[in-house]
């Protein structure tokens, strides 16, 4: 942002001329100024790597009026994402108006810079933000801030933004040194009702909500309101030195991590996160990729759920915002299906599963992204389990393993199951329920992935 120049205006530019070199100094002077403000615009102006709009840096400076530091440099890559479920219960009349939603989020990748996505997907009417931020966390597991690192943040230069329902809208980017392992505040303010909020509902991380504009409050006293629930916000992209691309993960309820630890961020996502990050310190050759985490609970590949739009969408119908329109998206990991066969109230279709998930492996490769998929895992003790159940599951996972899916393969069957008693979880793997993993099973699914999968731009004919 330039500074006016108030010598060049106002009463001195209606006096007299008095001699030929003041009125060239003056034109001289003007053309300086209008020089460093173009410079100062491109220069604080870059695109996203991903083709998106340009993006400007906000002056993020509320509390202080120290220097703004020079742009930075690096790749846009995404640092957390989530996928809008539907509408949260119990906010149909008002949404979130009048209060202050604090969205604590865990950032995969560091970076120096960074910028949001919220959603109104859900919502019957546009939302009104007029005041969000952007800070680190003062610990683990609170809404207090680090006053330091506390952003406005902007949109298309303005605090306030309109999203129209069934809309998203991307903030300006704010710069900011932001760590790899670090807890995010994304706090929000809407002071009108807009329907029902647009929420993920198994965040397995604590959020909190505050009476009237406590935005930029580090203090986190006025959040009192504790939720399980990511509301409105659904991405945090950084400008990154530590990664060249993103590794998006798409899947149902194992995927989004609902039997593990709140607060812990033991869903297998992290874990194979840390993974990479820790192999590439090592001076492995590997690509530098973050992992972003689009798993759904319920999720199907074929079947929508109700509503317009519908709420869980099937895989199909939300592969391309959840998955392609990722940030810099090079890889998708798809670990989806097992809902098809323990949903459906008639016998699941085999075939018609796997020519499902073919479907967004060509969508994948439409858009250069190599694929890797998933084997399902067993699910026997489970109250949805049948014989005829498993068959289709065996018969899904011989496509898998045999090449007719996936450009390559993680087979978390094959390293989860009972060698004893192989249609079911080991028991240490086993959250309980027979279908969900433990953290423990967890952390052996990310320790079974071989990162050497990641490398490439798959285009397999399938």
């Amino acid at each position: 942002m330039t500074k006016r120049h108030d010598g060049a205006a106002g009463p001195a530019a209606e006096q007299p001329e008095t001699t030929a070199p003041a009125k060239h100094g003056t034109v001289l002077g003007a053309l300086v100024a209008l020089v460093v403000a173009l410079s100062t615009a491109i220069y604080l102006t870059v695109a996203a790597d991903d083709g998106t709009d340009r993006t400007t840096f906000a002056d993020n400076r509320p509390h202080r009026d120290s220097a703004a530091a020079p742009a930075s440099t690096g790749t846009w890559v995404g640092s957390w994402a989530t996928a809008p479920v539907g509408g949260e219960p119990g906010t149909e009349a008002r949404g979130m108006a009048g209060q202050s939603v604090r969205n604590v989020v865990h950032a995969d990748t560091g970076g120096t810079a960074a910028r949001i996505t919220l959603s109104n997907l859900y919502g019957q009417t546009a939302l009104t933000i007029t005041h969000a931020s952007l800070a680190l966390a003062a610990g683990d597991n609170t809404p207090a801030a680090d006053p330091a690192t506390m952003r406005r943040l902007t949109f298309n230069g303005s605090t306030t933004a309109v999203i129209p329902a069934g809309r998203q809208i991307v903030s300006d980017a704010v710069r900011i040194a932001l760590p790899h392992g670090s807890d995010v505040l994304v706090t929000t303010y809407s002071p009108t009702p807009s329907g029902p909020v647009t929420y993920h509902r198994h965040a397995r991380q604590l959020s909190y909500a505050a009476n009237g504009d406590r935005t930029e409050d580090a203090t986190g006293i006025p959040y009192t309101q504790q939720t399980t629930y990511w509301r409105y916000l659904t991405g945090l992209d950084v400008l990154s030195h530590e990664a060249d691309g993103t590794v998006v993960v798409f899947g149902d309820s194992i995927t989004d991590g609902v039997t593990s630890t709140i607060g812990a961020n033991h869903r297998w996502p992290d874990v194979l996160a840390d993974r990479l990050r820790t192999a590439l310190g090592s001076g492995r050759q590997l690509p530098r990729y973050s992992v972003v985490n689009e798993g759904i609970s319920g999720n199907q590949v074929l079947a929508d759920g109700l509503g317009r739009p519908a709420e869980n969408p099937s895989g199909l119908d939300r592969f391309g915002r959840d998955a392609l329109s990722r940030t810099n998206a090079k890889a998708v990991v798809i670990d989806l299906g097992i809902n098809d066969i323990l949903r459906n109230p008639r016998l699941a279709d085999p075939d018609r599963i796997t020519a499902g998930l073919r479907t967004l492996v060509r969508q994948a490769h439409a858009h250069g992204l190599k694929v890797v998929g998933a084997t399902l895992m067993p699910f026997e003790g489970h109250r949805g389990a049948t014989p005829a159940r498993e068959a289709v599951r065996q018969q899904v996972n011989a496509q898998i393993r045999a090449g007719q899916v996936y450009d390559t393969v993680v087979d978390f069957d094959k390293a989860l199951r009972d060698p004893y008693a192989p249609r079911r979880l080991r028991p240490e793997y086993d959250s309980g329920d027979h279908l969900h993993p433990s953290d423990l099973g967890f952390a052996k699914m990310a320790e079974t992935f071989d990162l050497t999968t990641l490398e490439g731009a798959g285009q397999a004919e399938l």
